[in-house]
């Protein structure tokens, strides 16, 4: 049973990438989206307020509907900036934090770490089944792990080697040009 489980899972993670994988929203990002939202409503309030076009009203107050569905998928913040009106919401912290949560916002899990807490929940649940079946996955599973562990250090010694030996960058790409698609494929997700 647990060679099925990791022969359907793993194969989703390899295809799948760590791209896709996010960490949780940080109070900054819920922060940033709920001063977004605040900023859209003023910004569509004062285009009312100062007659502008008919065009600019009806943008302003799409983007300030849109803007909801960010804060609803962010959550709300512990702490709220002030943001009662537009000179509150254009200080410079509000400029600091747009900027925090857009850097936060690349963030990715490592590809790695991620692999390695897969096989390691999938050990543990695993084990907790017990039995014939259990002990032979736990086993497959701990080998499939040092695969990972010793695929990791090939790939960091080989980007290491590139990098100090750049005249024989060409030589060294020559030597792995007969990998398959799919090796190529999983080497290069895992450099990322």
């Amino acid at each position: 049973m647990g060679k099925v489980l990791v022969t359907l899972i793993l194969p989703c993670f390899l295809l799948a990438g760590c791209d896709s994988l996010r960490f949780a929203p940080t109070e900054a990002q819920k922060q940033n989206a709920w001063l977004h939202n605040r900023t859209t409503m003023v910004a569509a309030d004062t285009a009312r307020d100062e007659a502008a076009s008919e065009n600019l009203q009806a943008l302003t107050g799409l983007s300030q509907l849109q803007s909801r569905t960010f804060t609803s998928y962010y959550g709300l913040p512990k702490e709220f900036p002030q943001a009662d009106t537009a000179e509150e919401i254009l200080r410079e912290s509000s400029w600091q934090l747009a900027r925090t949560a857009l850097s936060e916002s690349a963030e990715r899990p490592d590809a790695w770490q991620v692999a390695d807490n897969a096989l390691e929940l999938a050990i543990g649940i695993c084990a907790l089944l017990g039995g014939v079946y259990g002990t032979r996955a736990v086993r497959f599973l701990k080998q499939a792990r040092k695969k990972s562990q010793a695929l990791q250090e090939i790939i960091a010694g080989n980007e290491l080697f590139k990098k100090e030996h750049e005249a024989y960058a060409g030589e060294f790409k020559q030597a792995h040009k007969d990998q398959s698609p799919q090796t190529r494929q999983i080497v290069a997700e895992m450099k990322v």
